[in-house]
């Protein structure tokens, strides 16, 4: 079935446009965007059950954005009715007013930046679901997860504790110009198992996970995912730690997604280029990888959490080749930086919410697959490991260095996986050598969007990123 677009929201469509309307008799470009998005998480473990109708992206309100001199402002309100028009059209100008000239008055110069293009273009887009979160039967979901959580908790001795989650967003978005209605529809879901295992004083954490541009009904595939979760968590009880060092690595299509997300994500961020804080910049058609290593990024790539039909800034979205063959092609903006640099923006403009700034942020950002399969791979390695499981990563943009905290490594001698086993493993390089060493790629390509992404230490939103299984090399420690 489609997705349903929000009653509230068309019925407050035509408030916004006589808003629009009023507040361009002030201001040369008027823009609104209008968010109302509805969702269920549910959560069951050992000791707490929990369910609640907020997800990341759960939201209402309004955000309206004008140019007057070579400068932007916003105002976000949550709460309009058509007789309130007019006052808010009062409030909203002053705010904006106050806001632009808030530079000039304390003696700092303005950033002067083009006036947003207006052309003309009408979207109504409902994206498929088989079931949405509204209709959810929640009692029954619940039952499902505790169903699963005390699965796992009975499938080995050393299992502590286990966690299951599920959450789903029926996002509605509606983007307003005087020449532009633009509305969208979507839902997408995603779902983990957590398990804690412990011997000895000893305890190892393993999860894995479910997502995409889909309903509820993804939630079915949690069943599967248990039992396979309890036995790597057991078995990493008995891992030992690396010896620190550079080897051949092959990274499983997780990592893989780490490593493109910590090398190619804020690094090319282009709002980072206007000031100067991305090392990327100065690599634009320069090599950055081996022939091997082609990388997309674009919401409109794959079919996952980070997809949509148009961004929080009214643009399409795209599906850019970032890296050809090793070649850094481009990065990817937002309007505001793509009118600064002098370019055209890419479709990643996102808000954390309706009443966050609009920042270039990052969609489905993944590697493309090659002609190798895994077991050539293994084959091919002398003495080195197959890493497996995400745990987290970060990047110093300025200087091109990335660190990934991963799960777990499996020996790899003499072209054999030996069965033993190291973890944890933080994985560090620079990102040139990483992506230079790469020599071969498997066929196979997987896609992940469980987990969310920060710009600094906050403005979180949803992204997700993959790719195939990758033999490089990498210092571990």
């Amino acid at each position: 079935m489609k997705a349903p677009f929000s009653p509230h929201l068309l019925l407050i469509r035509d408030g916004l446009k006589e808003l629009i309307a009023l507040l361009g008799k002030d201001y040369e470009y008027v823009s609104v965007l209008a968010t109302d998005s509805k969702g269920i998480s549910v959560s069951s473990s050992k000791h707490k059950k929990s369910v609640d109708n907020r997800t990341m992206s759960t939201e209402r309100g309004i955000v309206a954005r004008v140019w007057k001199d070579g400068g932007y402002a916003e105002y976000a309100f949550n709460e309009f009715y058509p007789d309130m028009v007019a006052d808010i059209a009062k409030k909203a100008k002053r705010e904006l007013d106050a806001q632009l000239s808030l530079l000039q008055a304390i003696g700092v110069k303005n950033y002067e930046t083009p006036v947003m293009p207006d052309e003309p273009q009408t979207l109504f887009v409902e994206k498929e679901a088989e079931i949405l979160p509204e209709d959810v039967n929640v009692k029954a979901l619940v039952e499902k997860l505790n169903g699963i959580c005390e699965t796992g908790l009975a499938a080995d001795e050393h299992v502590i504790n286990c966690t299951v989650r599920a959450a789903s967003t029926h996002v509605n978005k509606m983007f307003l110009t005087k020449n532009r209605d633009l509305c969208q529809s979507y839902v997408y879901s995603e779902g983990s198992v957590f398990v804690v295992a412990g011997k000895d004083g000893e305890t190892k954490i393993n999860y894995e996970s479910v997502s995409g541009l889909a309903g509820a009904e993804i939630f079915d595939a949690l069943t599967e995912k248990v039992k396979s979760c309890v036995s790597v968590a057991v078995e990493m009880l008995d891992a030992d730690r690396i010896v620190p060092g550079e080897y051949e690595v092959i990274t499983s299509p997780e990592v893989s997604g780490l490593i493109a997300h910590e090398a190619f994500g804020h690094g090319v961020e282009m709002d980072m280029f206007v000031k100067d804080r991305a090392l990327g910049k100065e690599y634009i058609g320069k090599r950055v990888g081996s022939d091997l290593v082609t990388m997309h990024e674009g919401a409109a790539y794959v079919d996952e959490v980070s997809s949509y039909v148009f961004d929080d800034e009214g643009t399409l979205g795209g599906d850019v080749i970032e890296i050809d063959h090793g070649i850094l092609k481009t990065g990817i903006c937002d309007v505001l930086a793509a009118l600064r640099l002098g370019t055209l923006p890419t479709g990643n403009g996102k808000r954390e919410s309706y009443d966050r700034k609009a920042y270039t942020r990052m969609t489905n950002t993944v590697f493309e697959s090659g002609d190798s399969t895994l077991e050539e791979m293994i084959a091919s390695v002398k003495f080195g490991y197959l890493l497996e499981g995400m745990d987290s990563g970060m990047e110093d943009p300025k200087h091109w260095g990335i660190q990934c905290i991963v799960s777990r490594g499996r020996e790899i001698k003499d072209g054999k996986l030996t069965g033993k086993m190291v973890a944890p493993i933080i994985m560090t390089g620079y990102v040139p050598d990483l992506l230079g060493n790469i020599s071969m790629l498997s066929k196979d390509c997987k896609v992940f969007g469980s987990g969310g992404c920060g710009k600094g230490h906050k403005e979180w939103v949803k992204v997700s990123d993959g790719g195939p299984y990758i033999k490089t090399k990498a210092r571990l420690g």
